[in-house]
């Protein structure tokens, strides 16, 4: 079943005057919807594709991105590690290009699977190339937003590669990845885990339509506080959203909201020194019992060294009636770390799209100078040598 978009205006009448990326955040439940729709439609061609890979013994995983993107891999390998019982690697393509060497020193049957918004950064494009030059037996997943994107034009008709494409939708227009990134995390993970998108996307979109309906205001008052600093915890994949939710703040305030992650243990080994009276700090919690316990631990201790005001979890497995603030986000609190991160990750959309506001910003364009660009420029692609 689905269900009308909501309005860009349920952010708020400021938000919604950053048209492409309060429409982009808005969106997402329903471009949740048909990704999985695509992806039934594609099963045939996946699992043609995917399942004599997955059958070589020793094949090794290796998820790629550049920044955003790179978060997306970053996010899925440790659950695809868990599912699938195999090697599967996050490297970036900033690190496959700058040393592939290194990242390919083993020569072993590899698919490289390519996360990229546009697909047209300097970096993806030759991340591919450098896999099809260092190993003898490398096959190409393109995960992507942009049918016209080089990266898609390329490997459209490649033997050895398989492209998917994103709704159009999803290429967000705007500066920030919004919709693109999580579009890319379902269909990473249904892809290679080999799991049915059925009913679970429907509650992850009916999810994201209540944290999106529900928690506006809230996050637009946390914004309002004026936080110098914000810090995102998490553990196991929910590290990687702590990660791509700072980025987040950094790229819609310019950097002029200095932000952090960490993952919820890490953060007491000297990153907790980050921490001062005019920090927000946000905690997700996994769905893991065990896992869960850690996150608990440092929201807890959090609370007390700056105020419970200054620290929000947010979790699935919880109850909004316990003690601070705890924002539950509705069921889905059996649903495994790396899906229910999808109906979390807007809390942290909505909260960079606030700040900038309130910094006087431009969400949609928070570079109007240029000093960083929505697809990266200026990167020369070095030949590769081997030895040299």
């Amino acid at each position: 079943m689905t269900t009308d978009p909501l309005p860009a205006a349920s952010l708020g009448s400021a938000a919604a005057a950053a048209t492409a990326t309060g429409r982009e955040i808005v969106q997402q439940p329903e471009v949740w919807r048909q990704v999985a729709a695509d992806l039934v439609g594609r099963r045939g061609a996946v699992r043609d594709f995917l399942t004599p890979l997955l059958a070589t013994p020793d094949l090794r995983i290796v998820l790629t991105g550049a920044g955003t993107s790179a978060f997306v891999g970053q996010l899925l390998a440790p659950a695809l590690t868990r599912r699938l019982a195999r090697r599967v690697d996050a490297v970036a393509t900033t690190d496959i290009v700058s040393n592939p060497g290194e990242v390919f020193a083993e020569d072993v049957p590899t698919l490289l699977v390519s996360f990229a918004r546009s697909g047209d950064s300097p970096e993806s494009v030759a991340a591919t190339a450098l896999a099809d030059q260092c190993l003898r037996s490398v096959h190409h997943l393109i995960v992507t937003c942009n049918a016209d994107g080089r990266l898609s034009r390329e490997h459209s008709d490649s033997e050895r590669s398989l492209v998917l494409l994103m709704p159009p939708a999803s290429n967000d227009e705007g500066f920030a990845m919004t919709s693109s990134y999580t579009s890319m995390v379902l269909a990473g993970w249904f892809a290679l885990s080999s799991d049915e998108p059925t009913d679970v996307v429907e509650r992850l979109a009916a999810a994201g339509e209540a944290v999106l309906r529900d928690r506006a205001g809230a996050v637009a008052e946390l914004a309002a506080r004026g936080y110098q600093r914000i810090v995102y915890l998490g553990s196991g994949p929910l590290a990687a959203l702590a990660r791509e939710s700072a980025l987040k703040v950094l790229e819609l305030t310019a950097g002029t909201v200095v932000s952090y992650f960490d993952s919820s243990l890490g953060f007491r080994h000297g990153p907790k020194s980050v921490v001062d009276g005019r920090t927000l700090t946000i905690v997700y919690l996994s769905n893991d019992p065990y896992t869960r316990r850690y996150d608990e631990d440092i929201a807890a201790e959090l609370r007390q060294l700056i105020g419970a005001e200054d620290v929000v979890v947010v979790g699935a497995a919880v109850d909004d009636a316990e003690p601070g603030q705890v924002w539950s986000v509705p069921g889905v609190a059996d649903v495994e770390d790396v899906l229910v991160s999808l109906p979390f990750v807007p809390i942290a959309q909505m909260l960079a799209l606030h700040t900038s506001l309130a910094q006087g910003l431009t969400p949609d364009n928070p570079f109007p100078a240029g000093q960083v660009n929505r697809v990266v420029q200026g990167v020369t692609v070095h030949p590769y040598r081997p030895g040299r």
